[in-house]
């Protein structure tokens, strides 16, 4: 019999040994696009998509096994947490915090960084690549080197559809 209660390690939850059921769930939820909890008194309530989008996430990850974490975005982070969440080293997000590129607090000996600040250092990112990718596709189409009448956003919406089918089956 399986706990109700997860494994959790300094506000990480770990997956499962087995994750069948958690594969399971993944692809029914990515088949859904609204969920609706029953209470035990047959009280039914539709999740928020908000609270839908984030449940997929972590469904999604903990079925290929990861670990997850879910964090308010007033959430302090050290340097190496920071550095875990960007995907880059510490010193190079040290490089970026004493840049300007990202707000840190310095209370004492250790920087802290604010989730929330992450995120938009992310998003601001995100922003940059595309907009260099909509500037390199204007200048190939007019250099005749590219025929396309998709904008960069179909095209960044297409481009995830596609990692998310192949993702899905290899997980098959």
């Amino acid at each position: 019999m399986t706990s109700l209660r997860a494994e959790v390690f300094a506000d990480v939850v770990m997956p499962p040994e087995d994750l069948g059921q958690v594969k399971c769930l993944d692809r029914m939820l990515h088949r859904m696009n609204s969920v609706t909890l029953r209470g035990v008194d047959d009280e039914e309530m539709p999740l928020p998509p908000e609270v839908y989008e984030v449940l997929l996430e972590v469904v999604t990850a903990m079925s290929k096994g990861q670990a997850v974490s879910v964090a308010p975005r007033s959430q302090r982070l050290t340097t190496s947490e920071a550095a875990d969440f960007l995907g880059i080293s510490r010193p190079t997000l040290v490089k970026l915090l004493e840049g300007g590129d990202i707000p840190f607090e310095q209370p004492s000996r250790h920087r802290r960084v604010l989730l929330s600040d992450l995120v938009a250092f992310k998003q601001r990112r995100r922003d940059a690549r595309r907009a260099t990718l909509a500037e390199m596709t204007r200048s190939a189409a007019e250099q005749g080197l590219y025929d396309s009448s998709e904008s960069p956003d179909e095209v960044a919406v297409a481009l995830k559809k596609a990692r998310s089918e192949v993702a899905r089956s290899a997980d098959k």
